[in-house]
């Protein structure tokens, strides 16, 4: 006797009204209903609640990992830092996301022995189309929103009351202080040093005297094109003290991986003594790759 028939005993129909048996496919899904009700009127789905509770709180306690990029040595380093951890978190929950869904298609519809029919077929489901539409146009808008934002506080260029002009060759670097003419320049293995203060804005005015060479400090999380004829301008607000490498990223001839520099972060104080110290003489560009050609690197 089928759990059917054992209702009907304890619920029997009024008088006059005869019953006719349910089908195997019915009685499977009335089952599957009452399931679903007492499952629901257990109070599973209130386990979740602490869950969801607790789980904001928790995690408001992590810091994000830098997921391979430096933190930022200046202000504006550190903006784009935060627009690389943004972009990288927003991937993360969009293919994490897409992939659940992938992994739920495959198991809820996978072939079962006991059953060959294809799933049931449906061509329209306009809220999931709207949806699936409208979502990835928002988080699009979002990241293009933030990528516009930190890049014009990168490239903004305020005021300053130090600047740098920096000048590209092959194979070195020549960082000029116009306002005392202090001058710095060195070539392949000499390394030459750029100094600035920290906590404030310096501008660069960056331009290459021969071939396109790439003017990259990995701890500043910036890089620009030194470029002949054209001189790029931008700003540095070095946060901390120190000595920060430097190279160039452009493939410039055969001494290019050789082209490497440093900056040095000092207090103002210090940078005043030292922009103010005699420099000595330093050749000219045009003086030292007439060297270097004539007789090879470091010489």
């Amino acid at each position: 006797m089928d759990v059917w028939r054992d209702a009907r005993h304890t619920d029997p129909a009024p008088a006059g009204v005869s019953e006719a048996p349910l089908s195997a496919s019915s009685r499977a899904a009335r089952r599957g209903l009452v399931g679903r009700i007492a499952k629901h009127a257990n109070g599973t789905p209130r386990r979740w609640i602490p869950l969801a509770v607790l789980a904001p709180i928790v995690l408001a306690g992590c810091q994000l990992p830098d997921f391979g990029a430096y933190k930022g040595a200046t202000s504006q380093g550190q903006d784009a830092f935060k627009l690389w951890q943004g972009f990288f978190v927003a991937g993360i929950v969009v293919g994490g996301f897409v992939l659940s869904l992938i992994i739920w298609a495959v198991f809820r519809y996978r072939r079962r022995r006991h059953n060959q029919d294809l799933p049931r077929q449906t061509q329209y489901r306009h809220r999931i189309e709207i949806l699936y539409t409208v979502l990835p146009l928002l988080v699009v808008a979002g990241l293009f929103t933030f990528t516009v934002i930190t890049e014009n506080e990168v490239d903004a260029v305020p005021r300053s009351q130090v600047t740098i002009d920096v000048t590209a060759f092959q194979w070195g670097w020549q960082f000029y202080y116009p306002a005392t003419g202090k001058v710095v320049v060195g070539q392949t293995l000499q390394e030459p040093q750029m100094v600035m203060p920290v906590n404030e804005a310096v501008t660069i005015h960056l331009e290459s005297a021969d071939v396109v060479h790439g003017f990259y400090v990995p701890a500043f999380d910036f890089s620009r094109y030194a470029q002949p004829g054209t001189v790029n301008v931008f700003n540095f607000n070095v946060l901390h003290s120190g000595v920060y490498r430097g190279q160039c990223t452009q493939l410039c001839g055969l001494y290019h991986s050789l082209m490497l520099f440093s900056v040095k972060a000092v207090s103002p104080a210090d940078f005043e003594t030292w922009v103010h110290q005699t420099s000595g003489h330093h050749p000219s560009i045009g003086q030292l790759k007439a060297q270097i050609h004539a007789q090879g690197p470091g010489a």
